[in-house]
């Protein structure tokens, strides 16, 4: 699996393009859509991004919950119907859509966070903070994590 590593902070320009770091660029490449996933986040003032592969889990993995469930609903009309294909261009710049850029705040940079299998798009100063809290939490918990052997998915 490709990774989203890093963060990247590039300007927007007055069309709303924004250059997609070449690190995300090369993580998705290979898949069946040359661009990015992105949906409002319905937990932070970000945008969730990730492939189209990743994508098609996500929706694999709601096509386990109860057919009509309100649950199923809540997520399908959260994440599906909020997102938006976003294709690359030659120079490997998205346009960001009003909704997106509105929702995370964005006005002249942006913050490509990556996540390891998914990324997100920051306001550069609001992701700071946000960093910032989580850094925190994670010394007050002493969170830790178990590392997966190679052969477990």
């Amino acid at each position: 699996m490709k990774l989203f590593l890093s963060t990247f902070i590039n300007k927007l320009d007055k069309k709303g393009r924004v250059s997609v770091p070449a690190s995300f660029r090369l993580a998705l490449s290979g898949q069946s859509f040359q661009g990015i996933v992105a949906f409002r986040s319905y937990k932070l003032s970000a945008v969730e991004g990730m492939g189209i592969d990743r994508m098609q889990r996500l929706s694999d993995s709601v096509d386990q919950l109860d057919l009509f469930s309100e649950t199923q609903d809540d997520l399908t009309a959260t994440i599906f119907a909020d997102s938006q294909m976003l294709s690359l261009d030659g120079d490997g710049r998205i346009i960001l859509p009003s909704l997106l850029l509105d929702h995370a705040k964005i006005k002249e940079e942006v913050a490509f966070v990556g996540r390891g299998a998914t990324f997100q798009i920051w306001n550069p100063m609001l992701f700071e903070e946000h960093q910032k809290e989580a850094r925190q939490r994670v010394q007050e918990k002493q969170a830790t994590l178990k590392l997966r052997g190679a052969d477990e998915s």
